[in-house]
């Protein structure tokens, strides 16, 4: 079983940053691919981002694209979201997801909240 801890979320104002990071404990964790999601109040969860954890190659949405990274430490077992130029559109609770099979995010984290303040 594989845990998946979110955190650095909190309160920002438009334009500027924050930094989540999400660190996995369990079992040994290869995963094929983390990802980022997000989930604004009355709207569907909504891909942000993803990085191969092997090749470290990312994909971005396109709304996301320029403004936000994604970055994985192997060694700690963590992926980090930074997030820059915020806007109030970015407010949503975001989730770090693990794809240690093929075609699905398997394994989840309880999310953490991003709220931007215009």
């Amino acid at each position: 079983q594989v845990q998946l801890v979110e955190s650095g979320g909190g309160l920002v104002q438009a334009g500027g940053s924050l930094r989540l990071s999400c660190v996995a404990s369990g079992r040994t964790f290869s995963p094929r691919t983390m990802g980022w999601f997000r989930q604004a109040p009355g709207k569907e969860r909504e891909f942000v981002g993803s990085i191969s954890w092997n090749a470290g190659g990312t994909n971005y949405a396109d709304s996301v694209k320029g403004r936000f990274t994604i970055s994985r430490d192997a060694a700690s077992n963590t992926v980090h979201l930074q997030m820059n130029s915020l806007k109030p559109e970015d407010t949503a609770v975001y989730y770090c997801a693990a794809r240690t099979v093929p075609y699905k995010y398997d394994y989840w984290g309880q999310g953490t909240q991003v709220t931007v303040s215009s």
